[in-house]
């Protein structure tokens, strides 16, 4: 799952058609998520087993990742608007590459912690930025090109995984794999600052400019509902790579879950970008629906069942297919084209609050045992059928 600008984004160089801008910001996608994902799929893992963490303790680290991540998005979405798309950028995958540096050498809650929130500030500065670049080309190549960002998301997510697992396998472990995962962040940096300069200097950052783009985005209702009705979806998106592990399935099989998750996903992409039909509704509310069996399809499971656990990634990858990009053209054809990145902050504020809640509280389920798993696995499927019903424009 970026919103617009007090001040007009960068310009693209090649403005008739946006095709350069579209391949390098798709190619930077691929870059960042291939790091991202190779390291995020077995992260539960090092923190359960090679750590020893409590899953209280392990739903802590990665609520507040997310929490923090999202809830910065509140401000930083209007602060991209100021400072530009492409410098916003390269500080996000510079802190983005710190983070998984830390992350790789860190052995305790402290340090975790620490990676954890220099990873949230890399990652809420990089979303803004890479979708406010995206919104600002032509109606017609913006869900094109949207589909092709989200399907380098995909493709990294079934192509990271198994080179995680390749990597987890060689003498250093998850150090080797943080590393790798900070060069791809460094790459990803470097292919920001290509990006063609737009020619005239962003306007300086004010405090006063960032809170009348959060409160212009506040009083639009219709907009406003729509953020909290859909407010789970960060949840039902990247809870499954949290559930999987803890439900004691082998890293083999939630390897394999994730690829057949994102295949799935990457091939419903051309669905939704076709005709622009994500900003039909019923995209959105069949996307909720896959999400909801998928939850609960994974809440009687032990950890030995396969083929439920594929039906699961199917679904999931179903829902993932369907939600991003209806979302994000929903939200580019409602939000003005100069504050995009406001209206994306506030969107992935609600997403982000909820995200945190639900895995502080699913951590603890967890812990309960196997009734607790259940009862978590069932709730998370719960709010996917309220987004679902209670769903209505922009």
């Amino acid at each position: 799952m970026t919103v617009a600008a007090l001040t007009p984004p960068d310009p693209v160089a090649d403005p008739p058609s946006g095709r350069r801008l579209v391949v390098m910001v798709v190619t930077i996608q691929f870059a960042a998520c291939l790091g991202f994902f190779s390291v995020m799929a077995h992260l539960v893992a090092h923190l359960r087993h090679d750590l020893g963490l409590l899953a209280g303790t392990v739903g802590l680290i990665l609520g507040v990742r997310v929490g923090l991540q999202f809830a910065l998005l509140l401000p930083v979405g209007a602060v991209t608007d100021l400072l530009g798309a492409r410098r916003t950028g390269v500080i996000a995958c510079v802190l983005r590459a710190l983070g998984f540096g830390l992350l790789g050498v860190a052995d305790g809650v402290g340090g975790l912690l620490g990676a954890a929130v220099v990873l949230a500030v890399g990652g809420a500065l990089y979303n803004p930025a890479a979708q406010s670049l995206l919104a600002g080309v032509g109606p017609a190549r913006r869900a094109g090109g949207f589909a092709a960002y989200v399907g380098a998301q995909h493709i990294a997510t079934v192509v990271g995984p198994p080179v995680g697992l390749v990597l987890l396998s060689l003498g250093p472990g998850f150090v080797l794999l943080a590393g790798a995962a900070a060069a791809m962040w460094t790459v990803s940096a470097v292919l920001f600052l290509l990006l063609p300069h737009s020619g005239r200097k962003p306007a300086p950052a004010r405090f006063g400019d960032i809170l009348t783009g959060v409160r212009r985005v506040l009083g639009d209702r219709t907009f406003v509902l729509f953020a909290l009705m859909t407010a789970p979806t960060s949840l039902l998106a990247n809870h499954i790579m949290t559930a999987v592990p803890l439900l004691g399935f082998t890293p083999a099989a939630a390897t394999l879950s994730f690829s057949v998750l994102a295949a799935v996903a990457a091939a419903a992409q051309p669905f939704v970008a076709a005709g622009r039909r994500g900003e039909r509704p019923w995209v959105l509310r069949l996307g909720l629906l896959c999400a909801a069996a998928t939850f609960f399809v994974l809440a009687p499971l032990d950890g030995t069942q396969a083929g439920p656990l594929m039906v699961a990634a199917v679904l999931n990858g179903v829902s993932n297919g369907l939600v991003q990009p209806a979302i994000f053209q929903r939200a580019a054809r409602h939000a003005p084209p100069e504050r995009f990145g406001s209206y994306y902050g506030v969107l992935a504020f609600c997403a982000g609050m909820f995200s945190c809640a639900a895995d502080l509280l699913i951590g603890r389920l967890f812990d309960l045992g196997p009734t607790g798993a259940t009862a978590a696995l069932i709730g998370v499927g719960t709010f996917a059928l309220v987004a679902a019903i209670g769903t209505r424009g922009p």
